[in-house]
C-alpha cells in the first residue's frame, strides 16, 4: 500500500486522536480502559501539535496513524536528555497494521532528530506488553535501555514503561 508521512493538519486531529486513543484501548494498553484518564490525552491532538511536530501516515486522504515527534528539549519530552529527540504516542489503526505505517513513522521521526543540530540520539517508551513495538524498534537500531525505564504513575507500582535509544 502506498501512503505518505507529513505533518498533520488541524482536520485531521480529531481522526488521529480516535485511532490513538482506540490503539490503546482495544490493545489493552491502559489500566483503567474507558476511564483512563490518559485518554484525554491521546486524544488532545491540537496539544500535542502545540508543543511538538504530529506525524502522520496517509493513503487516499485516509489517515492510518501518527507519532508525535519531539525535538531536543522539546517540552512534550518524557524521558530526553540533552541532545536527544522523543518519539511519543504512535498509533496504527488496527485495519491498517501490517502495512508499514508504523516503520515508516518511526523512520521518519528518526530522519527528522538527524536534521536537529546537536542532536545524538532518539528515545521512546513503550509498554511491556508492545511486543511487536519492540521488534520493530530493534529491528531499526533501536536499543533496550533498562537503566532508564520508569513509571509514570508512581503511586501505582505496577506500571512501568521501557525504553529505547537509537544512536544517531
Amino acid at each position: 500500500m502506498d501512503f505518505v508521512i507529513r505533518r498533520a493538519t488541524a482536520e485531521e486531529y480529531d481522526t488521529l486522536g480516535e485511532i490513538t486513543a482506540q490503539a490503546y484501548l482495544r490493545d489493552g494498553l491502559l489500566d483503567f480502559g474507558e476511564s483512563d484518564s490518559y485518554l484525554d490525552e491521546l486524544r488532545d491532538v491540537a496539544k500535542r501539535a502545540a508543543a511538538a511536530e504530529v506525524l502522520v501516515a496517509v493513503a487516499d486522504d485516509a489517515v492510518l496513524g501518527g507519532a508525535t515527534f519531539v525535538p531536543s528539549g522539546g517540552p512534550m519530552a518524557d524521558i530526553a536528555r540533552p541532545g536527544e529527540a522523543e518519539i511519543r504516542m504512535l498509533a496504527v489503526a488496527r485495519e491498517a497494521r501490517g502495512r508499514g505505517a508504523g516503520e515508516a513513522l518511526v523512520r521518519a521521526c528518526a530522519d527528522r532528530a538527524r536534521a536537529v543540530p546537536g542532536c545524538t540520539g532518539v528515545v521512546l517508551s513503550t509498554q511491556a506488553a508492545m511486543r511487536t513495538a519492540h521488534r520493530l524498534y530493534e529491528r531499526l537500531g533501536f536499543v533496550r535501555t533498562p537503566d532508564r525505564d520508569w513509571n509514570p504513575l508512581p503511586e501505582l507500582d505496577d506500571i512501568m514503561l521501557l525504553t529505547y535509544e537509537l544512536t544517531l
